[in-house]
């Protein structure tokens, strides 16, 4: 059973459909400008999918948390998806309103932490676009934690139309017995 991770600032908690809305109403154009995903268009697509990633928690297959202020407001998500592979993707996004203040940081260092304990991953797959530079400052951020390796440049284009330039990286757990 998945816990609440309690930190200074949010709590990272296992997703529940009672944040459904908050999530469809953040996850915009502005978050997705530079993802593969567009925006849901409309509240029951956001519900499927969110369905979907919960059925896999169950199987252990995927994680997806929910961001949230002390008081209980939706900041964003973290997701660990392919559990059962060597290198588990990440994934996170803030609300608009609520960048630049380090929740995604804490959020995706907690969420680590956790998989690497519970899962004993020591290996995850990060993607971001070149032109995100928040998303590449939050990766190298990790930099004393993780070996971080430059894995496969890609320019693709989406369904929707949208160019994206994706840049894949490993992050390996450094042996602290090395340090």
């Amino acid at each position: 059973m998945l816990r609440v991770i309690h930190t200074e600032k949010i709590n990272i908690a296992p997703f529940e459909m009672k944040y459904l809305l908050d999530y469809y109403h953040g996850f915009n154009h502005e978050i997705t400008k530079f993802q593969w995903p567009d925006p849901f268009e409309n509240s029951d697509d956001a519900k499927n999918m969110l369905s979907e990633f919960l059925d896999e928690m169950e199987r252990e297959e995927t994680l997806l948390f929910s961001i949230l202020s002390k008081n209980d407001k939706f900041l964003g998500s973290v997701e660990v998806h392919g559990l059962a592979g060597e290198c588990p993707e990440l994934g996170v996004w803030i609300i608009e309103s609520e960048q630049n203040k380090g929740y995604a940081y804490t959020a995706l260092r907690e969420v680590l932490n956790y998989v690497s304990a519970k899962y004993g991953k020591e290996s995850f797959f990060y993607e971001a676009d070149i032109r995100n530079i928040s998303s590449t400052k939050l990766l190298h951020k990790f930099r004393n934690q993780y070996e971080i390796m430059e894995r496969g440049f890609e320019k693709i284009t989406t369904d929707s139309g949208k160019m994206l330039k994706l840049q894949g990286y490993i992050l390996k757990a450094k042996n602290e017995a090395k340090n």
